[in-house]
């Protein structure tokens, strides 16, 4: 697998974290990543060493951070997976520590520069930019960068109408940056901010919650078809310890909550803004409940699995991705059965809803020896394993 970033004049050690499952194939940066890094380098030499803050936005592994770490910009990210990859990154190239904090923190006054790679998702943008436009000003450097595919009409769009005049680069190496000249009378215009987007869901059960989603929640504006299969073929005690791993907005712990008044339910999530969703729509929808929960950023289980008093559940429920980034992935499925397993009391059911075409039978009957199907549809298939 290739480590060693070398770019102008620097050589970085990168891994994507966790390095035990980074595939030979994949690396920590891309040639957006690269184009950033130049031409901040090479056209904007004047920024280094600014009195005013840096920003730099959805570094997916710190490639960026690690790069311009001597800056100490304030570092910003939905991913605690990319967290921990840009502290590890810090570590081992023995980098001074930088300030990071999550989407939804409130950002630094007058940055001179932000640099920013472009989500996943265009509500994402939007959010970052709807907080990047509130403490920019004329004199604030905003060059963004990402694949060509994605720098879309829509994407150029958001940034002319929320910060101010927007022009791109010519592609290079299947990337290229956008830059962004905030504009005073833009900044000034009111714009109200969508987010969360709350929309009612009834449960199987008949009652009616209203689910917040922040802006990068998946399935932000509308119950997944996955989660609603597994809604309908869920079965929870008032006995149960449940966790709902990679929980988004928490629809199944609020089920479960509604099924199960006095059940304690564990919401875990790589997406702070699905674990900030999660507890709004606990609070909102069951406060009385809130003191039964518990709402951890984690990559997969391992905050649980760190602790010295480890916790221990008599269900875990699933619906574990397929991707990481851009990149489709199937280690982070193993990965969260694996953390399920070692976490569940003996006897103890993982349930796990997936797409049919996912061979997750055969990986989950070698890990824990037995699996039952639950349910089955043309697109999804629920299995249940128990720990022996």
């Amino acid at each position: 697998m290739n480590t060693e970033f070398t770019l102008s004049d620097r050589t970085l050690t990168l891994i994507r974290y966790p390095a035990k499952h980074q595939h030979k194939s994949l690396q920590a940066w891309d040639s957006a990543d690269e184009l950033l890094i130049e031409h901040i380098a090479q056209e904007l030499p004047a920024l280094s060493g600014s009195q005013q803050p840096w920003i730099v936005f959805n570094d997916d592994f710190g490639a960026l951070g690690c790069r311009f770490a001597e800056e100490q910009p304030v570092w910003v990210s939905d991913s605690k997976i990319a967290e921990l990859s840009f502290t590890e990154n810090l570590a081992t190239n023995q980098l001074p520590a930088v300030t990071m904090q999550d989407c939804l923190a409130p950002l630094p006054n007058s940055p001179a520069l932000v640099i920013l790679k472009i989500p996943r998702t265009l509500a994402l943008l939007e959010s970052q930019l709807l907080a990047l436009r509130k403490v920019a000003g004329p004199q604030t450097v905003i060059v963004a960068g990402a694949k060509v595919k994605t720098v879309t009409r829509s994407v150029l769009a958001l940034f002319e109408k929320l910060i101010g005049p927007t022009k791109t680069s010519l592609a290079k190496k299947k990337s290229r940056l956008i830059f962004c000249q905030p504009d005073p009378e833009v900044l000034s215009r009111e714009i109200k901010n969508p987010y969360p987007t709350v929309w009612p869901c009834r449960l199987p059960n008949g009652q009616t919650v209203q689910i917040a989603n922040h802006a990068n929640v998946f399935s932000r504006q509308s119950l997944d078809i996955g989660a609603r299969f597994l809604l309908e073929h869920m079965q929870v005690s008032d006995h149960d310890n449940l966790l709902d791993l990679g929980c988004g907005n928490g629809v199944l712990g609020l089920n479960a909550l509604s099924m199960a008044p006095n059940a304690k339910v564990t919401f875990v999530d790589e997406s702070y803004m699905a674990i900030a969703s999660a507890r709004l729509n606990v609070e909102s929808n069951f406060p009385e409940q809130i003191g039964q929960c518990r709402f951890i950023a984690s990559n997969c289980l391992e905050s649980l699995l760190d602790q010295p008093a480890r916790p221990s559940f008599t269900k875990v429920l699933c619906n574990p991705p397929f991707h990481q980034q851009n990149t489709i992935t199937d280690h982070i499925a193993w990965q969260m059965f694996h953390d399920a397993y070692e976490l569940l009391d003996k006897g103890g059911h993982l349930i796990v809803v997936a797409n049919r075409h996912l061979d997750y039978y055969h990986t989950l009957k070698r890990l824990f020896g037995g699996v039952t199907t639950l349910a089955s549809q043309n697109k999804f298939v629920i299995f249940s394993a128990a720990k022996r």
